[in-house]
């Protein structure tokens, strides 16, 4: 057979690491790395399947440090399933699927090398004259492979007759690519521990390329790490405005109103940006998540027509493209949950974070939701337990033993949501919750929002407490935005909306970016740079007045309404602002009091 002594030394390949970090300059796009497997769900083998019409074959490669892809190989146009294994005890099964224990064929990690190459046609032409050749990139180098071996024993007594100059085992980090359902390797990739092997689907010149895995289709391209040598990390790299489109329409109905649906984009990709800056998983080089740990993606969805990306959620995505939520000219963390119950609450009273740093998750008393209560889900529900149950249930979860529930103390915050729950023991002894508790208000009752009464009685009927502000820089406390004074003793206060009546008696809201003033001094300046200018320093403080309700009974039946953590924009208000008549900005701007929707560069 003959001999390849392709001994051309590769060109030396720059190479950074590419993971965890993230650049902001990404050739004009915003891109966002998220997380598909990983951790106790990362794959010893993860399937990719063209998109029938949207894409064929597979171009393989890295993602450098600005998550541009680099191309080193590329299959033929008819391959369009393909396997990514990790380079190490694999194995084809019977049933053509792959084992990490044992099966018919071994994929192991032993290989004859058959020598080097310039380049990945050179390196592809000479495998090809091989049975079992293969082209490997082993970090800066291609080099022509053949033959799978277990040991190394096994490799050196083929070697010889394959024509090999030499053995080599793959290390932890290298991942091989097969024709799924074949023990047939493709491409294999050794990029070291700075280097993941990347993957694009097509090589046709497809632009709408979309990538079936794990039963959803996906945009964008694929990253497979195994990070500190173990199973793969499985990564989607896709442009930003790709990912929002694959987020509207699994967090909010894709038939709702489209200026809800439009909200829904600026909250959505506000957060992301957010993920991307403090690289949300960063353990697992990854930026954000598909669950609603995070916010739930799914891509271009799998084939249920209903619930999917369609013509409305993609228009809203376009309509809104590039805008974002701004406060102080960045973008915000725009939380989000399906239903407040009347108000949303402040960040420190939901997960005890500074308020200083989140002025805008400040909590709204919400008068929209109501008016679709016929429609949401959430507009009400009630659960009642005696006190017997109720006892049982905090014991289960460790607390009280050996004693039982005598009263409650729920503490309301101005918003008129239970901020703590005080339990009395019959005892003499007590326990304390809040949301921010792993077994929290919620989690205590078994209830969905934390915008409810017990036995009837809420805010309303309880004694004024006004909280220990001492140690805080605002105690969970609402802030408003800037504010200009007029005529001596009054204000204008800039996080308010704004209107102007035209010549022709339309009255239309304004833009405090729009609007001047006279200052004292006989200066003309923007109505937002005077109150910059005019407000005291640091965001206006009101002091909350908290209430505190006692219930003692046999029966604690609590009624409330309401779904999620409470934190910033409501789903259910948004549709019902939407039907309303407000635009999409207002919407966000209404939830998230002080922002401005505006284009981020």
């Amino acid at each position: 057979m003959k001999k390849f002594l392709l001994q051309l030394a590769a060109a030396a390949v720059c190479i950074s690491l590419c993971v965890p970090g993230v650049s902001a300059a990404r050739r004009g796009e915003t891109m966002i790395r998220v997380g598909l497997a990983y951790g106790g769900n990362a794959l010893s083998a993860a399937n990719l399947q063209n998109n029938t019409g949207h894409g064929s074959g597979y171009r393989f490669g890295y993602f450098d440090e600005d998550l541009d892809f680099e191309e080193l190989g590329y299959t033929d146009e008819d391959v369009t399933v393909i396997t990514m294994l990790r380079a190490s005890q694999m194995y084809l099964t019977s049933s053509g699927g792959y084992s990490t224990s044992s099966g018919r064929t071994s994929i192991g990690c032993y290989h004859v090398v058959l020598g080097s190459a310039r380049d990945f046609e050179e390196a592809e032409d000479a495998a090809r004259s091989v049975d079992g050749g293969f082209v490997a990139w082993i970090e800066g180098e291609y080099q022509v492979r053949a033959g799978a071996y277990d040991t190394a024993e096994q490799a050196w007594a083929a070697c010889s007759s394959l024509g090999g100059v030499d053995v080599r085992g793959t290390s932890t980090y290298a991942v091989n690519v097969v024709e799924t359902g074949s023990a047939r390797i493709l491409f294999q990739f050794d990029g070291g521990k700075s280097l993941a092997l990347g993957v694009m689907p097509d090589v046709t010149g497809e632009r709408d390329v979309r990538t079936w895995f794990k039963g959803f289709k996906y945009p964008g391209g694929f990253r497979y790490e195994r990070i500190g040598g173990g199973d793969l990390t499985v990564v989607n790299i896709v442009d930003m405005e790709s990912y929002v489109r694959g987020v509207i329409p699994y967090e909010m109905n894709n038939a709702w109103p489209m200026e809800a649906l439009k909200a829904q984009a600026v909250a959505a990709r506000s957060y992301a940006w957010n993920k991307i800056q403090v690289q949300g998983h960063s353990a697992d080089h990854f930026d954000i998540c598909t669950a609603e740990h995070c916010q739930v993606y799914n891509g271009f969805g799998s084939d249920n027509t209903s619930y999917q990306a369609n013509e409305r959620t993609d228009r809203a995505v376009e309509e809104t493209e590039g805008m974002y939520a701004l406060y102080d000219g960045e973008p915000i963390e725009a939380y989000f949950s399906a239903s407040h119950g009347g108000a949303s609450e402040s960040i420190s009273n939901v997960w005890g974070s500074d308020q200083a740093k989140y002025p805008y998750l400040c909590g709204v008393t919400d008068p929209y939701e109501q008016l679709v209560a016929d429609k949401n889900p959430y507009s009400s529900w009630s659960k009642s337990y005696t006190a017997a149950q109720l006892t049982q249930r905090l014991q289960s979860n460790g607390y009280g033993a050996g004693t039982s529930v005598a009263s409650l103390e729920l503490t309301y915050s101005q918003l008129g949501n239970v901020i703590q729950v005080r339990v009395n023991y019959t005892n003499g002894k007590s326990n304390t919750f809040t949301p921010k508790n792993n077994f929290g208000v919620r989690s205590l009752f078994g209830v969905s929002s934390i915008h409810f009464t017990v036995n009837g009685q809420g805010a309303d009927s309880g004694t004024a407490v006004v909280p220990d502000l001492s140690g805080s820089s605002s105690g969970g406390l609402g802030t408003s935005g800037g504010s200009v004074r007029v005529n001596e003793t009054g204000t204008l206060d800039t996080s308010e909306r704004v209107y102007t009546i035209t010549g022709d008696g339309d009255t239309r809201r304004a833009d405090p970016e729009d609007l001047y003033v006279i200052t004292g001094s006989g200066s003309v300046d923007s109505l937002d740079a005077a109150a910059s200018s005019s407000a005291p320093a640091g965001p206006a403080v009101t002091t909350p007045v908290n209430k505190v309700v006692k219930v003692s009974a046999g029966t604690y039946t609590v009624q409330g309404a309401g779904n999620g953590h409470q934190l910033g924009m409501s789903q259910w208000g948004a549709y019902a602002m939407a039907e309303e008549g407000f635009s999409y900005d207002e919407i966000v701007e209404f939830y998230y009091p002080g922002t401005r929707v505006r284009e981020y560069q």
